[in-house]
């Protein structure tokens, strides 16, 4: 089954700044591009750590007005490391980091760990603008046809707003969660519905041998 990967969703033109960027030039970055975040990196383009909006308002939170503070850089505000992806991971599982780690972007690195793009929450999402009949089409030749080898008419296939209802019965129980986690991981499915039912148990526990007793 096919799956977009970060490096064809990913932004390329990175807007960056290095460790000793002054806080005011970060700031006017973030406002000039109209973004929320930045990743850090080095003089080899290796990314140290990620700046965001709330990095900014949280090192300004934290003063006390008492002291005047010294010069603040990117680098004293910065989240590190920072959580990066290749640009081979495929977008789901670039999405599901993003989610686990509660994060709104990803810096897309190479083989050496230089910066080669960068992928937000917006630039994931725009696998699931897929249309439903596109969905249903792959759900059916990819995973029905190809990967179960099933008659295509074996399952009804219905796609409607993302969400997947697979409705018909298979030759096997172990092809029932096969099917559904299969359908889940496809871009642009949002739910799956599950109305499968299976000819053979082959799931069942075997019955136990029969014990032969002695006269």
């Amino acid at each position: 089954m096919t799956a977009h990967t970060v490096g064809e969703v990913m932004t390329r033109e990175v807007v960056q700044a290095r460790r000793t960027t002054p806080f005011k030039e970060v700031v006017r970055l973030l406002d000039h591009h109209r973004i929320s975040g930045l990743p850090v990196v080095d003089a080899d383009d290796k990314v140290l750590g990620v700046l965001s909006g709330s990095d900014l308002v949280r090192a300004q939170a934290h003063r006390d007005g008492t002291v005047p503070p010294p010069a603040v850089t990117a680098g004293d505000v910065m989240s590190s490391p920072a959580v990066t992806v290749h640009p081979e991971q495929t977008v789901p599982d670039a999405a599901r980091l993003m989610e686990r780690r509660g994060i709104e972007r990803l810096p897309v690195v190479d083989e050496e760990d230089r910066l080669i793009g960068i992928a937000t929450r917006r630039d994931l999402l725009r696998v699931f603008l897929r249309a439903d009949d596109d969905i249903r089409r792959q759900v059916t030749g990819e995973i029905v046809v190809d990967a179960l080898e099933l008659p295509s008419d074996a399952v009804l296939v219905s796609v409607r707003d993302g969400v997947v209802t697979l409705t018909g019965r298979v030759e096997r129980h172990s092809q029932v969660p096969e099917l559904l986690h299969a359908a889940w991981r496809l871009e642009g499915v949002v739910g799956v519905v599950d109305r499968l039912g299976f000819r053979t148990d082959d799931c069942a526990a075997p019955a136990p041998p029969a014990r032969i007793g002695r006269l």
